[in-house]
């Protein structure tokens, strides 16, 4: 199964910037999209073979989550439970027989880590949902979970301790979901590689010195670890301050 993530940064904006062409292109078994800063009357983007969900934030023009899937799932659940996150349109789940498929779009700490306390709890609430889900089976958890994880994970990590998407505080949540059964697929696949990053600032030509960040991911539980074929990066696909990024999995809707 190819899966596919993209913090798309506006879907409609994305739309005009080859989203299309490029599903169309890798053809995905499951895209996940964050921050599709749709409401629900905005929402007219159905691409043909896909069955759609999208889950709004109330606020206009922020955060947002969809999933676009080949196999209608035999159930989906919006949300986490808890209105302080649903809100925000952060989470969606998709439930196969084989498989549960989790999309996020974790929230940012912001500039001076303002809203670390909000993304603590958030990590406190999903980590405990994840390892809930992994009891009945493979979970596949992806999204823009706004944290660079190691030092190899950005390009600066000097200036940046401490910064959000790189503070202390936010890597050990990382550390401790991993710690709670999860593996990184992309380090799992290439545990040394530098320089891989999905995140770049619109300033200062970021993108074209590949001054990045590596924020965006796909986990699955460390038994499972065997069936990761292989993870991709798509440095190259622009249309959004993220790439998208894939897993390959050996595995079926049942």
């Amino acid at each position: 199964m190819k899966l596919i993530s993209w913090n798309v940064n506006g879907l409609r904006a994305c739309l005009t910037k080859g989203f299309d062409d490029f599903l169309q292109s890798e053809s995905p078994d499951i895209i996940a999209l964050q921050e599709t800063k749709l409401q629900p009357e905005q929402v007219t983007y159905a691409p043909n073979g896909y069955h759609t969900y999208y889950f709004s934030a109330q606020k206009k023009g922020y955060s947002g989550t969809a999933v676009f899937t080949k196999n209608e799932p035999e159930r989906i659940r919006y949300g986490i439970g808890d209105p302080r996150f649903d809100d925000e349109g952060r989470l969606i789940t998709l439930f196969y027989p084989g498989f549960a498929f989790v999309t996020a779009y974790v929230p940012n700490a912001q500039d001076g880590l303002k809203r670390l306390d909000f993304r603590t709890e958030w990590e406190a609430v999903l980590r405990e949902y994840l390892r809930t889900l992994a009891k009945d089976g493979p979970v596949i958890y992806c999204g823009d979970l706004n944290v660079a994880h190691q030092e190899i994970d950005l390009k600066n990590p000097g200036p940046n301790r401490g910064n959000a998407g790189f503070s202390d505080e936010e890597r050990a949540m990382f550390t401790e979901l991993l710690n709670a059964g999860f593996v990184d697929t992309f380090r799992e696949k290439y545990p040394d590689l530098a320089g891989a990053y999905s995140w770049w600032s619109y300033r200062f030509h970021a993108r074209e010195h590949n001054a990045g960040w590596r924020i965006d991911y796909f986990l699955v539980r460390e038994q499972d670890r065997s069936r990761i074929q292989d993870a991709v990066i798509y440095n190259r696909v622009l249309g959004s301050d993220h790439c998208p990024v894939g897993l390959l999995w050996e595995g079926a809707w049942n």
